[in-house]
């Protein structure tokens, strides 16, 4: 009894508030990662900490920085309880158990992240990228730095005044955001007066809302999962803007011939090309300024990797960019070239395309794997690419020309003069086959769904470049756009042109990119 009595009773636990984020500019690109953790009670910044984490997802950069804000709490008291707050819907839900983690690349981190404090002493909340400032800045800073080819430093940071300082946050932010229990009665009126920082900004609303949490600690995720989430380098968006030209046409309604088309329409609604912040692809200016050709070239991935209008929160598109074969002696003179023909190989112009198109691919530095047709135009462009980007090549059957029957060979006017019923016919409907038993565009169109299916779930997450054709390419964005089949008449795709569709772990497709030649001129 003596010694209960004298024994002093247990200190309450250290309550605090961890904001952290991450980026990558062209995710894959350029990334770092930013993290503050704030005394529960007070809103005072005890640490802030960033780094450049070279060529990252989006969504590894956010787990290393959850992993970094968790690991500063933990040094500043192992027994303490902490509320993480981050504007990743993904690394939120997937920590407070709610959603499976399948990504390789982040089950280790977030396993790490899981033991970082005992189960139940860290919860989650999701909030506004807006109230997130500070922690967002950082991962800019650091990703500044690592354009510098310089290490962040904590001294030169001017994240916290950025973001508003303490007070700006906390009188301005209506976040949504409760902390933990018992940190709003400790801050006391002053706290909801707006003096406290984060938990001004949080706690004052949290209260009123009942203190809301999103849930009762880390999820439990196996361990064992594959390589280090940053071993993968290299994959970005690839592709810049705009485009035309000539090219081996496909024959076309009115006699356009045959060109290559693109899409596949974004069912999910919003998703599109459209220019995201500094930090998820639009670029900050230390990523991209100036005018020259490997400036537009990180301009132009950056532009093909931005998530639109789309939530953030479905992982790392499986992104295909579609690359043309460059010019056969057939191309300028727009022939009918298939599966079914000669199988020319490139003429000389068409080896100077592959090239050039290698050059820029590699500036551009986001292809993670290289995978043709079995043609030899295909085969040979591919080869050109993949030595430039030290890869290997792939062949994929599915990825071959249409079979054009009794028209390989001839041109749209020739065809027209020997085969004006079945041409006719071949116009009007997609189920039609050209003369002698070719492929209809129908066949086609099933073929390149099922390589696009098998291909998607073979490279979920990454950045692949498909070398290919006119018919296959304008396909894959037909069926992206949801168009109908006539679109493939309406489309011209240059030779060595580029073009890019992202597919999403929900099923849907963005169209980001479609016969973009400036690489050529």
């Amino acid at each position: 009894m003596t010694d209960q009595a004298a024994r002093p009773a247990a200190r309450p636990a250290r309550e605090f508030v961890v904001e952290a984020d991450g980026g990558s500019r062209g995710n894959p690109g350029p990334a770092g990662y930013g993290a503050v953790v704030r005394d529960a009670a007070t809103g005072e910044t005890l640490v802030e900490a960033a780094e450049y984490l070279g060529v990252v997802t989006n969504n590894v950069a956010e787990y290393r920085g959850l992993l970094a804000g968790l690991r500063a709490a933990r040094g500043l008291d192992p027994d303490a309880l902490v509320h993480v707050r981050m504007d990743s819907k993904l690394v939120v839900e997937q920590m407070s158990g709610r959603w499976k983690i399948k990504h390789p690349d982040m089950k280790p981190l977030a396993t790490e992240a899981a033991r970082v404090f005992p189960p139940g002493r860290v919860t989650y909340e999701w909030i506004p990228r807006a109230d997130n400032k500070q922690a967002d800045r950082l991962a800019n800073e650091a990703m500044d730095a690592g354009a510098r080819g310089e290490r962040w430093s904590a001294s030169g940071s001017t994240a916290e005044l950025d973001a508003g300082g303490a007070g700006g946050r906390a009188a301005g932010a209506g976040g949504s955001g409760a902390v933990p229990a018992g940190a709003a009665e400790r801050a006391g009126a002053a706290t909801a007066a707006g003096a406290g920082g984060a938990v001004g900004r949080g706690a004052a609303r949290g209260s009123a809302e009942g203190g809301r949490r999103t849930g009762d600690g880390p999820a439990a995720t196996p361990a064992g999962s594959a390589e280090p989430a940053d071993a993968r380098t290299g994959a970005g968006r690839a592709a810049g803007a705009g485009g035309s030209g000539g090219g081996e046409a496909a024959p076309a309604r009115g006699g356009a011939a045959e060109g290559e088309y693109l899409g596949r329409a974004a069912r999910s609604g919003a998703r599109g090309a459209v220019a995201g912040t500094d930090r998820r692809g639009a670029g900050a200016g230390a990523a991209a300024g100036g005018g020259s050709s490997a400036d537009a070239d990180v301009r132009a991935a950056k532009a093909v990797a931005s998530p639109g209008w789309g939530p953030p929160d479905l992982g790392a598109p499986a992104t295909f960019v579609l690359l043309r074969h460059g010019e056969t002696p057939l191309t300028p003179q727009k022939r009918f070239s298939g599966s079914g023909g000669s199988d020319p190989s490139l003429s000389s112009v068409g080896r100077e395309q592959a090239e050039k198109v290698a050059a820029s691919l590699a500036r551009r530095g986001t292809i993670e794997a290289v995978v043709a047709s079995p043609l030899a135009r295909t085969r040979e462009t591919a080869g050109i690419v993949a030595a430039r980007l030290g890869l290997e090549v792939a062949v994929e059957e599915g990825l071959r020309e249409t079979d054009f029957g009794a028209w390989e060979g001839l041109t749209f006017g020739e065809v027209r003069d020997r085969h004006p019923d079945d041409l006719d016919a071949w116009l009007a409907s997609p189920d039609a086959e050209p003369t002698g038993g070719g492929e209809s565009f129908a066949a086609t169109g099933a073929r390149i769904a099922a390589t696009r299916d098998r291909l998607v779930a073979a490279y979920a997450g990454r950045t692949v470049l498909l070398v290919s054709h006119v018919t296959p390419i304008k396909t894959f964005v037909q069926l992206a756009l949801g168009a109908p089949p006539e679109s493939l008449f309406r489309m011209e795709l240059s030779a060595a042109s580029l073009s890019a569709v992202a597919y999403y772990a929900d099923g849907g497709a963005s169209v980001r990119l479609f016969n973009e030649t400036s690489h050529l001129r």
